[in-house]
């Protein structure tokens, strides 16, 4: 019998994808327009199995442009060819190429009543991490799989992080904070009360459009009320998030909030520095059990260029470790995808500066409860 091939993928396979795609599902099928775009991305990969020019399957694997996951995105095996382990080749074909480009883990969805596929993935080292309701077009449920690809044991080990999704659109940071807060203190409540309750506490009134943000010297004080050390690194002094409004009376409303803010860090023992937090520093107060509270810009993670604060959980080499409080359900995420997400050491340097002429640079780190009466 000949030969099957693995391959990529070329635009002359268009017409036997769809073909195969339309032998393999009758719902959520990939149009032609999908499949051309997933082509045009240098970064994905599209794997086929080839013999003698006739497709028999393929797996689609999408490479995430700012942290080191992949995903399986779509897998299709031609009825013709099933019973003979080419669901298996593909997959680790799959996996081969991901760990090639630097990928960790490898995650993927399957329909919870495709016994053979979840036995397979089971088989092959893949453990369920989360459920995902209504996810396919007829409304069926989707188990969410994953396995580690490459591996990597830190040196020390960190304090673990508890996850908290925030619950509005203008909450990542006290959502951020809570979480930072919840890894020093596990009775410390988790909800929308009282991720509400900071957002009051720290927010800069206005910032670009919407519900104001909140700023590193809010945070830092709602930190500080609640009992733990903090100390606010900022590499701008002076009102943060000014030019994203252009009204005068709101640039004075931020100017008075930032003042108000200063005299109230003047009644605490934060420590406020005018400097950048630098990865080195970070690192250390990883080490020391303290947890960074990091604003980043996500450009580099969804090409948006909003402010956005996530909670930095553990540090290695190569990858810093993140726990990213925004979850997109339209955009088919869970919890599980914003969990201890890895990103680059240097992608992580360039998140880490919101705006573009004089970048800021804005960080809390929130230590352990200070002595009673502290």
């Amino acid at each position: 019998m000949p030969e099957i091939i693995l391959r990529h993928a070329t635009h002359s396979d268009l017409d036997a994808l769809i073909e195969l795609e339309h032998q393999c599902f009758s719902e959520d099928r990939l149009s032609r327009r999908s499949f051309r775009r997933f082509l045009d991305v240098p970064r994905d990969r599209l794997i086929v199995a080839d013999r003698e020019g006739r497709l028999l399957g393929y797996c689609l694997v999408l490479m995430s442009a700012a942290t080191r996951l992949a995903r399986i995105y779509s897998i299709a095996v031609s009825p013709a060819a099933r019973g003979h382990g080419l669901g298996e080749k593909l997959i680790r074909q799959a996996e081969y190429e991901a760990a090639e480009a630097d990928r960790i883990v490898m995650r993927l969805e399957v329909r919870e009543d495709n016994t053979g596929a979840i036995a397979l993935y089971r088989r092959l080292g893949y453990r369920q991490f989360g459920t995902y309701r209504d996810y396919y077009e007829d409304h069926g449920t989707a188990l969410r799989f994953e396995r580690r690809i490459l591996y990597y044991r830190p040196d020390h080990e960190f304090p673990p992080v508890p996850y908290y999704p925030q619950t509005t659109e203008f909450t990542c940071g006290p959502s951020a904070l809570l979480m930072a807060m919840a890894a020093l203190d596990e009775k410390l409540p988790l909800n929308t009360l009282e991720e509400l309750k900071i957002w009051r506490e720290a927010t800069t009134i206005f910032m670009l459009a919407g519900h104001g943000g909140c700023g590193p010297h809010g945070l830092a004080l709602a930190a500080w009320k609640r009992g733990f050390e903090a100390s606010a690194w900022i590499s701008q002094e002076g009102p943060l998030f000014r030019d994203t409004v252009r009204n005068e009376d709101k640039k004075r409303v931020l100017e008075l909030v930032h003042e108000g803010f200063l005299h109230d860090i003047g009644q605490t023992d934060i420590s406020l520095h005018h400097d950048p937090l630098t990865p080195e520093a970070m690192e250390t107060a990883l080490h020391e059990g303290r947890v960074p509270v990091i604003l980043i810009s996500t450009w580099q993670l969804n090409r948006s260029r909003v402010p956005h604060w996530v909670t930095v959980c553990a540090m290695d080499d190569d990858f810093v470790y993140l726990h990213d409080p925004e979850i997109d359900t339209e955009e088919g995420e869970t919890v599980a995808d914003k969990q201890y997400l890895p990103i680059d050491r240097r992608v992580f340097e360039k998140m880490s500066r919101y705006g573009r002429n004089q970048p800021l640079q804005a960080a809390v780190i929130v230590g352990p409860k200070r002595p009673e009466g502290g």
